[in-house]
């Protein structure tokens, strides 16, 4: 991957399932950050299709107990990351994504204006998969040669942009791993 791997903000490489929880970005706004966030649906449970499928505004709230809280929800980020490594976007880099919610980031609120989001497929107690790290460095090694502000300060997690409301991507995410990734 590389910053030619992009075509209106859609990333060459990657599976394109468009997303309709998203709008543009504000005129002024550009990405000077990133954000690294957790999910699994239901929590702890993976490859059930059911993060895709909330992405893309059709979760069957039916198919289980804690999807019922979910109903009103309209999220979604630019990339999910599979357990397996497989990599999705579901919103170009040029628009937001609704991922961030009410966040704040050195004295800058709403971070979904000027942000890409990341989402891992994992959860707050189990140790993220060797493949989403190799994807997720790879990632942000096109996005930095894109964006070339995105410093390794710039690449943050949901916990750091909404503490106290976010866990994710939690205490499991290897940060010395990812940091020293960035380096090279």
């Amino acid at each position: 991957m590389n910053a030619a791997t992009f075509e209106h903000g859609w990333l060459r490489g990657a599976r394109h399932r468009p997303s309709p929880h998203c709008d543009a970005r504000p005129a002024a706004a550009s990405v000077e950050l990133v954000v690294i966030h957790a999910i699994s649906l239901p929590p702890g449970q993976f490859g059930t299709g059911c993060v895709e499928d909330l992405f893309l505004g059709r979760l069957d709230h039916a198919a289980h107990a804690y999807f019922d809280g979910l109903r009103a929800l309209r999220v979604s980020a630019h990339f999910l990351i599979g357990r397996d490594g497989a990599l999705t976007q579901f919103v170009s880099c040029a628009a937001r994504a609704w991922h961030a919610g009410r966040s704040c980031w050195q004295g800058r609120e709403a971070c979904n204006d000027f942000s890409v989001g990341i989402e891992l497929e994992g959860c707050d107690a189990l140790a993220f998969t060797d493949g989403q790290y190799a994807t997720l460095g790879a990632l942000l090694a096109t996005l930095r040669a894109h964006y070339p502000v995105l410093d390794g300060d710039r690449v943050v997690g949901h916990s750091d942009i909404a503490p106290g409301r976010k866990s994710d991507p939690g205490p499991c995410f290897d940060w010395a791993r990812l940091r020293a990734a960035l380096a090279r």
